[in-house]
Parts: structure tokens; C-alpha cells; sequence
């Protein structure tokens, strides 16, 4: 067990920022760092975004440059404010351990799913980028009729036969799609009118599991094009990764299991439930096994617990404590930093990977062997380091690397 009421003599210097004795460099050296990488994070995802959202030019012009940097500052703030606080403090939380990720990201699949069905249930980009994965199909009220999708569906296939389509990949794969599927059944409390439940589960698939692939092709562009003189054969990767397709089958069964599990419903039922809502989306949260990402799922399940909670306030039910939420990401962030520091064996491999790259591998370099004493095993990776410090700057004379003793 832990013992960390005991103390020791270190400074910040010998445990913390081994690479240079000033606390104010170091503080410097870990913001350039931590921002560096933030932007390199943000800005393509908030292009992306920006781009799938169809946004408009003065979007770009106005709005894009200070969200990219409003969110790389709060990324950026979460590395450099944790080492200016380790100089000031030396002391941090107890870790905790990450509840089983498949199982959270069901119920937290559940429960958004439920929202989406239901009238007000969720508002603004949520709403938005759950009805872009499963399309509008499946929100219960629509603002046309069923005789006017009809007439839609006949007037685009009016269309088809005065001008014939261009046969692209994208137009043989849907020919072969609804070849199979042409005279399949679709229930009466369906409103994917253009297709059969069959087809319309395929699509989905297909559809999501494009962009899936797309997304995970652009974001590995930067990489792959600084290898491009060097290294040409690594362009390959950029189109055939393993991490591309585990991205696309996670949307794209996401997707088609929701849906199908949802025309499955309303064929045994015989009618069109918000409820049937939370077992399809149970259902369809069994897909993170093809891309575990605890990023992900901690995410949609604290932006879940967010959701409820301000919904609790509206109703009534709950009372509002002002930045409860600031509050809340505060302490979890405390404990996963302090984890990283005392037990980096308790940390997934990817968040850990994703500190190193944050702090430009600087967090690897404290001096975790005099931490050992509080029994958290905190050298356990790291039993062959040992920092060149500067006996100038240290309380207690640092013990010399092996090439040194």
C-alpha cells in the first residue's frame, strides 16, 4: 500500500524538470512544447469540421483561427500549468482506476441514442453530429410528410432515367447494393422510404465507414508527407493502415447496427418508440471493439453526465452549482497527471503516448526513483534512468549515471 504520508528531501529540480535546474525555463519549455502540439492537434480537426459542417467563407475568415486557438490554449494549459503547480505544490492526488470501456461506451451510447429521439432531448452540435452519422431517418418528427418523401423519392428517380448516372466506383458499389436489395421489405413506420430496412442498413455502413477511413487518411497526411523524400514506401501507409479501417468499421457498425437493431424493433412491435432507442444504441456500443479509444469514451461519457445534469436543472430535479463543471475536469485531471507521475503503469499506453508527445517527452525525465518510497512503484518503468542533475542546484548529491559511476 501506498505510503504517502511519508516526505522527502528532493526539490523540484532533482524529481520534476530534471533537463534544466530553472523552474521559469522549464515552465517556458513545457508551454512552447505543449502548444506546438496543440496546434498540430486542433487545426486540422477543427478544418475538418469545419469543412463536413459545409461551413461559410466567413466562418474561415472570422471564426476558425480563434476557436483553433481558444481550444489549443486549453490543451496547451493542462501541460505547463501541471509542472508550474508541481514546482509550487509537490503534492497531487491518488489515481483511480477506468471503469470496463466497451460496457461504458454502451450505456453511454444508450442514453445519447435516447436523447436523440426525443423532442428537445439534445440541441446544438451534438445533435447535429448524431443526426450526420445516422442520418434523419431515425429522428421521430420530420418537418415533411410521408406523401411528400414519396414524391421526392419518384422525382429523383424521374431524374435518373432522363439522365443516366455516371458509372464511378461510388455508382457501381450503390447499383450492386440495390440490385441485392431492390424488392426487400421495409415496415410502414419506417421513414427511410427510398430503401428497404436491408438496404438501408448496408448503406449506412458503407456510407459511415468512408468517413471513417477519410478522416483517419487525413489526419495521418501530416506525417506521412514529412517521409515523403525519405522514406516513399511510408505513403503507402496513408491509404493502407490498419488504424484507418479499425476507425471506419467502428462508425460504420455503429451505424448499422443501430439501424438495424431499430427496424428490428419496429417489426416486432409494430410501431416507432423512443425507447427502442436505448437498446439500439446498447447494441450498437458493442462496436467500440473495433476502435477502443478511452479518449473517446471518458469524453462521451462526461459530456453525458453534463448533459444530464444541466437537464436536471432545468426540470427542477437538481440544484446549479456555478462552475461545477470547471470543478469536475479539474479533479480528473489532477488524479490522471498524478498517475502518470506515481503509477505510469496504471495509464493506457495511448494516453501516456499522448503526455511524452504533449510535453515533447519531457515527462519521461522526472526523477520517479526517489518517489519509490511511497510504494506506488513509481520507477517501474524507468529503473535504468537516471537524471544528470547539477549538484550546484540539488539538496541531496544526485546519484551519478551508470556511465559516469
Amino acid at each position: 500500500m501506498a505510503a504517502l504520508s511519508k516526505s522527502i528531501p528532493h526539490n523540484c529540480y532533482e524529481i520534476g524538470h530534471t533537463w534544466h535546474p530553472s523552474c521559469r525555463v522549464s515552465f517556458l519549455q513545457i508551454t512552447g512544447g505543449a502548444l506546438e502540439e496543440s496546434l498540430k492537434i486542433y487545426a486540422p480537426l477543427y478544418l475538418i469540421a469545419a469543412i463536413l459542417r459545409k461551413r461559410k467563407l466567413d466562418y474561415y475568415l472570422h471564426k476558425l483561427l480563434p476557436e483553433i486557438l481558444q481550444s489549443a490554449s486549453f490543451l496547451t494549459a493542462n501541460g505547463a500549468l501541471y509542472m508550474a503547480f508541481f514546482c509550487i505544490l509537490r503534492r497531487g492526488l491518488l489515481t483511480i482506476y477506468m471503469a470496463n470501456l466497451v460496457l461504458l461506451f454502451c450505456i453511454t451510447a444508450a442514453m445519447y441514442m435516447f436523447f436523440f429521439r426525443c423532442k428537445d432531448g439534445l440541441k446544438g452540435f451534438t445533435f447535429s453530429a448524431l443526426r450526420f452519422i445516422v442520418g434523419k431517418e431515425e429522428i421521430p418528427t420530420h418537418s415533411f410528410s410521408p406523401e411528400a418523401a414519396y414524391a421526392k423519392v419518384e422525382q429523383k428517380r424521374e431524374q435518373h432515367k432522363e439522365k443516366p448516372r455516371r458509372m464511378n466506383m461510388i455508382g457501381l458499389v450503390r447499383k450492386f447494393v440495390d440490385s441485392i436489395c431492390k424488392h426487400g421489405p421495409r415496415h410502414r413506420c419506417c421513414k427511410h422510404y427510398e430503401d428497404n430496412c436491408f438496404s438501408y442498413c448496408i448503406k449506412g455502413f458503407i456510407r459511415m465507414f468512408s468517413v471513417g477511413y477519410l478522416i483517419q487518411c487525413c489526419l495521418r497526411i501530416p506525417s506521412a508527407f514529412r517521409h515523403l523524400f525519405t522514406q516513399p514506401s511510408r505513403l503507402l501507409s496513408l491509404f493502407y493502415n490498419k488504424e484507418n479501417f479499425q476507425l471506419g468499421a467502428f462508425l460504420g457498425s455503429f451505424v448499422s447496427i443501430y439501424k438495424g437493431t431499430s427496424c428490428f424493433l419496429r417489426w416486432i412491435r409494430n410501431l416507432d418508440d423512443e425507447l427502442h432507442a436505448i437498446i439500439a444504441g446498447f447494441l450498437a456500443g458493442i462496436s467500440m471493439m473495433f476502435y477502443k479509444s478511452t479518449t473517446i469514451s471518458m469524453y462521451l461519457a462526461s459530456k453525458l453526465v453534463e448533459t444530464m445534469y444541466f437537464k436536471g436543472i432545468e426540470a427542477g430535479k437538481v440544484p446549479y452549482f456555478p462552475h461545477a463543471d470547471t470543478i469536475i475536469y479539474s479533479i480528473s485531471t489532477a488524479i490522471c497527471f498524478q498517475a502518470a507521475v506515481m503509477e505510469v503503469q496504471t495509464l493506457r499506453p495511448s494516453y501516456w503516448k499522448f503526455l511524452l508527445r504533449l510535453t515533447k517527452g519531457k515527462f519521461a525525465v522526472m526523477n520517479r526513483k526517489v518517489l519509490d518510497v511511497f510504494g506506488t512503484g513509481a520507477s517501474k518503468h524507468f529503473q535504468d534512468f537516471i537524471p544528470r542533475l547539477d549538484p550546484r542546484y540539488t539538496t541531496v548529491t544526485p546519484e551519478l549515471p551508470t556511465e559516469f559511476s
